[in-house]
Formats: C-alpha cells, sequence, structure tokens
C-alpha cells in the first residue's frame, strides 16, 4: 500500500512502499524563529526516495541555531510591513532582532464593532501576509503571475543556507517546533507533570528519550569511537561470506543479516495491510526503492555516475586498503544493473501493477538465488506461516537473481559493505566515510563540507526512534483541545463540500456517485496524536511499548542499533494479527497529512495545525485556506488515480463502472498535459520537465482540496462572518483565502536539489502547485476578476 502525503521531503533510499518513512520536520510553535538568513536543512519524510545521510535508519541530520528561550509566539520579521505598523507598536514591543513574540498572557481587546480585526493573532497574521508579498503586488497581475505576488518577498527575505537544499513554509514550521523540542529535550522533568498520576512512568519515560538524545549530543565520544562502530557491522558482513558455505548460503546470511539493521540491499521485504483484505496483515516484497543514487534515471548520467564511482572507490579503499580497486568500480556496475531492472517511480506507483499475490514458493521461484523463503521465515515470528507474498514486481525478481548470479561473492560482499557504509555513514564521525558524505551534499546543491548543528540532528534521531515519546511531551506544549475541536469543524465541513461536489459530478454515473459519497462518509479521521497504538498520554502504555528498546546515555551508535532492531521486530511482529487501524505512520510534531487508502483514513498530526497553517485566533478564511485546503487535499486522494482503485472499506478492486473510469480518464489528462509543461533547469541547462503522470494524483487533489475548502468556508462564513486583516485592503477575504493557501507553498530550491525531485518527487515544484492549482481553480479566477473564468483542468 502507499500512504498519499501532502508534502514531500526527502526519505530513506530503502524504504519498501508499504511504510511511510519520515524525518522528524516538526510544526511550527510558540518559540522566537532564528534571523530570516536561517531555515532548517529538512522537510518531510515519505515513501520516495532522495539519497540522504541517516544517523539512523529514521532519522536524517537537519540543524537549527541555538538554543531557545521559554515557549513564546513568534514571526520571522525583520521590520513590520508600514501598512500595519501602528497596530504592531501598539500591541508589541519591536525586539532588537526583529521578532514580533507574541505575549503569553495578552491583555483582552476592548470590544471592537469594526469590520477590521485588530486582535493580536488577527495583526500576526495580516505581518505574515505584508511580509511575504513582492513589493510590487499591488503592480502584479494575480490572474498570471500569483506566485511572485504572494511569495516575491518570502524568497527576498529567506536564503538557504550552506546545508540547505531546499525549504519553505514548512521547513519554518519544522524550524520552530524543533526548538520547542529541544527546549524540552534540555530541561528537566516538567515539574508540572510530576504532580499527575503515573509520573513515575512518565520520568522514566523521559529520562529515557533525555539519554538518546544526550548520547547523540556527545561528539567528542562519537568522534573518539570514529570508523570502529562501523567497522564491527563490516566485519559481520565478511564473516556472512563464509569460505565454506556455498555462494547461495553466503548471499542468504549477509540479506538476513543487513536486513536486521532494516538495510534492503537486493530485496525490501516488509509487512502491512492486505489491498483486498485490509484487516489481514501480510507479507510483501519490493524491490528496494534505490540502490545509491535517487533514481534509476540518475544512473544514465554519465559524467554523476562516474563522480559517485569515484567516491566509492575512494571511500572503500580507504576502508579495505589491501583490496584491488576494479572491485570497487565493479560495486557500481552492479548497482547500475539493479537501478536498471527495477521500476520507474511511476510504476511503482500504480497500484494495478504492484499487486501480484503468490505463495511463498512461488516468489522463491522467481529469485532462486537469493534465498527469499530463509529470508522471510526468519524475519517473521517463529509461530507464524508464510504462505502468500504480495509481490510488487515479478519482473525486478527475475532479473535479480541473473544479475546476482553473474557477480561473484566478491563484488556481492564489498557491495553489501557498501549498503552499510551509506546507511550508517551519519552514525559515524570518520574520514573513511568523509568524501561520501561530500558527495551527498553536493549531489543536494549543498556545500561539501556543510553539516546541520548537532543538537539539530539530535533531535531528529529522537524522533526517529523514540517519536512517540516525544510526542507526549509536544502535545503537552503546542497543542490545545479548542485548536482539536477547530480542527474536527475544518475536516467535517470539509468532507461535506466533497459529497455536495460528488452529487454534482456530471460525469460519474449514479451507481459509481453512490458509492463514492458511501466512501466519504466512512473516512476516518484522525486530529492532533494518537491515543491507542500507543495511547500518548498514558505514562505506562508508553513505557511498555519501547520497554524492548535499550538505551545509553554512553554509546550513540549502539542506541541507533537498538532502534532499527525494534522497528524491524515490530512490523514483522504484526504478522498474524488483525490490522491495528489505531496505529498513526507519523509521530505528532511532523509537518504533513496523509490518506491511507486501505485504511480509508485521513491523518493530521498536531505539527502541521500550527500557525501560519491554522489558527484558532485568526479570521476562518486563512485557516480555511490553508489548512482546509490540506483537509480537502487528503480526502482528494479518496478518488485520484491511486485512491479511486480503492473502495469504501479500503479494498482495492475496480468498482467504478467503465463509463465513469474512462470519463475521469478524459478529464485527468488534461492534468497531465498541463503538468507537463512545467520544467526547472536540467543538468545540460536545457528545460527539464515535471512529469505530469507521475504527479497526477497530487495535482488532482490539490485542485479538489483548494476548491473543498473555498466552498465549505463559504458556507460557513454564511453562519459566522468573518473580519477583515489590518493592512490588507487591497484584497478580499475570498482573495485572502488563496493567498493563505499559497502562502503555505512560498521556497526556493537549489537547481540539484530541483533536479532530484522531478525523478522521485511525486509532488510538482512548490511553485508550480501555486500556479497549476490556481489555473485549475474556478473560485480563484471569479475571485480575482480574471479575464478567462474557465479552469483549465477541472475534475471535481
Amino acid at each position: 500500500m502507499l500512504l498519499s502525503s501532502f508534502v514531500l521531503g526527502s526519505a530513506a533510499w530503502d524504504s519498501p512502499p508499504q511504510v511511510l518513512r519520515h524525518e522528524v520536520t516538526t510544526a511550527m510553535t510558540k518559540l522566537p524563529s532564528p534571523p530570516p538568513s536561517s531555515l532548517p536543512s529538512s522537510i518531510l519524510h515519505t515513501s520516495i526516495p532522495t539519497i540522504t545521510i541517516e544517523m539512523d535508519e529514521k532519522a536524517s541530520a537537519t540543524s537549527l541555531p541555538p538554543p531557545p528561550p521559554p515557549p513564546a509566539r513568534s514571526l520571522r520579521h525583520r521590520a513590520a510591513p508600514a501598512a500595519v505598523a501602528t497596530a504592531l507598536l501598539a500591541l508589541w514591543s519591536l525586539a532588537p532582532n526583529g521578532l514580533f513574540p507574541r505575549p503569553a498572557q495578552p491583555e483582552p481587546a476592548p470590544a471592537d464593532k469594526s469590520d477590521v480585526c485588530l486582535t493580536p493573532a488577527c495583526v500576526h497574521a495580516a505581518s505574515e501576509i505584508l511580509y511575504n508579498l513582492s513589493p510590487d503586488y499591488k503592480k502584479l497581475d494575480p490572474c498570471t503571475d500569483f506566485e511572485e505576488l504572494v511569495c516575491g518577498g518570502w524568497r527576498d527575505h529567506h536564503d538557504l543556507r550552506s546545508d540547505q537544499g531546499d525549504a519553505f513554509t514548512g521547513t519554518i514550521m519544522a524550524e520552530n517546533s524543533q526548538m520547542l523540542l529541544r527546549h524540552i529535550l534540555e530541561a528537566p522533568y516538567p515539574k508540572s507533570l510530576a504532580k499527575e498520576s503515573g509520573h513515575g512512568d512518565d520520568e522514566a519515560n523521559f529520562n529515557k528519550m533525555k539519554a538518546s538524545y544526550d548520547a547523540c549530543l556527545d561528539e567528542d565520544a562519537i568522534k573518539k569511537a570514529g570508523i570502529a562502530p562501523l567497522r564491527g557491522v563490516l566485519d559481520k558482513i565478511a564473516a556472512a561470506f563464509s569460505s565454506s558455505s556455498s555462494s547461495s548460503d553466503n548471499l542468504t546470511n549477509a540479506t538476513i543479516l543487513l536486513s536486521s539493521y532494516g538495510i534492503r540491499p537486493l530485496v525490501a521485504p516488509g509487512t502491512g495491510a492486505d489491498d483486498r483484505d485490509p484487516d489481514t496483515v501480510v507479507v510483501s516484497v519490493s524491490p528496494p526503492w534505490s540502490f545509491g543514487l535517487p533514481s534509476k534515471e540518475r544512473y544514465e548520467d554519465a559524467k554523476l555516475l562516474d563522480k559517485y564511482r569515484g567516491v566509492a572507490v575512494d571511500v572503500l579503499s580507504r576502508l579495505f586498503p589491501d583490496t584491488d580497486k576494479d572491485l570497487f568500480s565493479k560495486v557500481i556496475d552492479l548497482e547500475k544493473s539493479l537501478a536498471a531492472a527495477s521500476p520507474s517511480t511511476e510504476e511503482r506507483e500504480d497500484v494495478t501493477k504492484t499487486y501480484n499475490p503468490m505463495s511463498l514458493d512461488e516468489t522463491v521461484s522467481l529469485a532462486p538465488e537469493v534465498g527469499l523463503g530463509d529470508l522471510i521465515r526468519h524475519l517473521a515470528p517463529d509461530d507464524f506461516t508464510v504462505d502468500r507474498v504480495i509481490v510488487t514486481s515479478p519482473a525486478y525478481l527475475k532479473s535479480l537473481s541473473a544479475i546476482v548470479s553473474d557477480a561473484g561473492d566478491d563484488v556481492l560482499r564489498t557491495y553489501f559493505a557498501w549498503k552499510a557504509v551509506q546507511s550508517f555513514a551519519g552514525s559515524v564521525e570518520a574520514d573513511e566515510v568523509k568524501p561520501y558524505k561530500q558527495f551527498v551534499n553536493v549531489l543536494s546543491g549543498k556545500d561539501p563540507d556543510s553539516a546541520p548543528e548537532r543538537w539539530r540532528r539530535c533531535v531528529a534521531h529522537v524522533d526517529g526512534g523514540l517519536g512517540w515519546l516525544l510526542s507526549r511531551f509536544f502535545v503537552e506544549k503546542a497543542f490545545s483541545s479548542e485548536a482539536k475541536e477547530f480542527g474536527d469543524t475544518i475536516i467535517k465541513d470539509i468532507k461535506s463540500e466533497f459529497v455536495r461536489k460528488l452529487k454534482a459530478t456530471e460525469w460519474m454515473d449514479d451507481e459509481t456517485t453512490g458509492r463514492a459519497v458511501n466512501k466519504v462518509h466512512n473516512i476516518i479521521q484522525k486530529i492532533g496524536y494518537p491515543t491507542s497504538s500507543p495511547d500518548i498520554t498514558n505514562p505506562q502504555e508508553l513505557r511498555d511499548y519501547y520497554a524492548k528498546v535499550d538505551i545509553s546515555s554512553k554509546d550513540f551508535f549502539a542506541n541507533g542499533l537498538a532502534v532499527r532492531a525494534f522497528d524491524v521486530g515490530s512490523e514483522w511482529a504484526a504478522l498474524g494479527k488483525p490490522v491495528d487501524r489505531d496505529e498513526w505512520g507519523m509521530t505528532v510534531p511532523t509537518v504533513n497529512a496523509y490518506y491511507n487508502p486501505p485504511g480509508n483514513e485521513i491523518v493530521f498530526p498536531a505539527g502541521i495545525m500550527q500557525f501560519p497553517v491554522f489558527d484558532v485566533a485568526a479570521p476562518a478564511y486563512l485557516s480555511y485556506g490553508a489548512f482546509g485546503a490540506v483537509a480537502g487535499h487528503e480526502l482528494s486522494h479518496a478518488f485520484d488515480s491511486t485512491g479511486r482503485h480503492y473502495d469504501e472499506n479500503g479494498n482495492l478492486t475496480d468498482w467504478w463502472t467503465d463509463a465513469t473510469v474512462k470519463a475521469f480518464k478524459k478529464r485527468t489528462d488534461c492534468f497531465v498535459e498541463q503538468y507537463n509543461e512545467f520544467s526547472v533547469e536540467g543538468p545540460d541547462g536545457k528545460p527539464l520537465h515535471v512529469n505530469g503522470r507521475l504527479t497526477l494524483g497530487e495535482n488532482i487533489a490539490d485542485a479538489g482540496g483548494l476548491s473543498a475548502g473555498f466552498q465549505a468556508w463559504k458556507r460557513r462564513a454564511a453562519e459566522k462572518p468573518n473580519k477583515d486583516l489590518p493592512g490588507l485592503e487591497h484584497f478580499t477575504q475570498e482573495q485572502l483565502f488563496f493567498v493563505s493557501y499559497s502562502n503555505w507553498w512560498c521556497g526556493k530550491s537549489r537547481k540539484d536539489t530541483a533536479i532530484g525531485r522531478i525523478y522521485t518527487d511525486p509532488h510538482a515544484p512548490k511553485w508550480a502547485r501555486i500556479l497549476g492549482t490556481m489555473a485549475n481553480s474556478r473560485e480563484f479566477r471569479e475571485s480575482f476578476k480574471c479575464e478567462k473564468k474557465e479552469p483549465t483542468c477541472e475534475l471535481w
């Protein structure tokens, strides 16, 4: 199964499709921000890969500025826009670094009977919008230049650090959230919580995550250990290739060893809901998401491949100085062959082609050289017999067996060592792996020797390994019951609006419409944080959940191994049990949301329900424009090019009539052609076009989500009118709805990062998500009185 997420950053390169991988990309909290020149280096994880350096299998390196003072709302402004300067001075004092912290306990504003809202929340929101607008926004034509109009100021005020490939508004939300998480991890256990029942378990949980954080921060110990921890892994790989065993046994032993670390060198076995029986957990076998370079297409770039080959030879020569360098070069030849045999990103997204159920014996027979039967039996619980496997790419397994047979033991042993180096490079500080780290930076357009600050990396490390513990303390600081109630209201409004859209859709026949409406009614919505599997508000349950994870405050590398073993064990322990529909695929601080087709659920962590995407105290058109569109986006995924294949109970089945499918394809072909025209500068300076087919599901969801959000807000505003914002008289409330939506996508990217995303990202570039979505919005074109009112493409 694939989870459709709202935004994308980088992902582990060997992540299986049925597991949502995410880096901590936490949300904005009530903490001061650093100067506008500082942005975080990472955004979000999904199951689509880019090449990254990982500190462990669940957390990539990130960074942030120095420690924050106690919580206080923030805004990243150097100076207040002139239009609202008077109101700002009346409400806040200007801090020396240009920040505008909202008072922790503001005085109640006097009764305001005017049409302009002058509360702290409204002035805060208005100043944020004005800060992001182009200085020439009054001169620009919104119908042709809306992205520049809305985001021109954002780009002027935000610079990428040397360790960043790209950044956008969600990055700033993540940055602020990580500041709060750092404050939590570096402070003592909260005295306020010590008075609550169960505080003994709670404090033990706190101490466990603090020990993980402290071990990660101990750079002296990590540098002193040097390459030794990784050497231990490499020695185990060498031992797996015993001279007394057959080549097939050696390969099986080595594959089992790396799988125990969550590394998938040749195949990616995993577990998840059976798409045709979504209450049952089933085993799946897929190709790894990548083999070294971010996508199979990058192996066709001769210059890039030569650089990558040189890096591999350099690193492996440092680790194995007595080995012929020709062997190291052959490792990259093997990688290239494996990548060529693997499906494209677009093919991996096609659920009609990736669901191939087989018996275990049939699966093993596809690649007899790999020992899939022994691997799966090793990973599965002792009391569970695997008799059914979903093979996502039978063609890859057939090719794999031949490729492995031709490679030879020496090449395979060295290839496995190279995979371990790539996976563990971020967990050691040693000259031996430095060339690889530099290559990863350069591939993303970063300075070769740039690195995020250690504390930010360590916050990500804790979230990746003990994320539910960190989530418990995050919620205490950053999410209120009022926020949850408002979020519930918005999502319910969106669902009601989408039902109206379905009923009004002329191209969908009555039979399909009826079932589609039923599917909307059946969608489960999860907001804020989980209260089961585990219940993050229950300290004892959290302690039991992580009981098997041994954490030391002295051994960072060992902690990473413990987390990897826990993750692998937890995933495979699910076999033989019903699918746990209470589980979440993202930790609470994550700035993202997702739709899960087999679960027919939409999930919104508290991390994304933060300013400027979501604010209970600001006029509703802002939250409906940003968060409402997010909610509509995720709901739209239930009926996009992937979600439409799943019925109201999450079963993969053809429940649309042939006539409706034909009409759907005709309309969605318009989106494909439209987004095919967007491009970024390619490696050779020529245009590199967006893949309109790969990004189709997200582009449909963007259009549907925006429209549903707008109509839901208009209906709600008819009952409870909103006030205007100060200094924004140039815009109507309807227009500010679209400004709020687009502010979320304001960002900038380095050339190499943008190129990488074209090949691997099912989302269009962020600027295209503004321009394309506005071109497809009838409501936008009417609100801004565009000459052409008809949308370019329209589905709902």
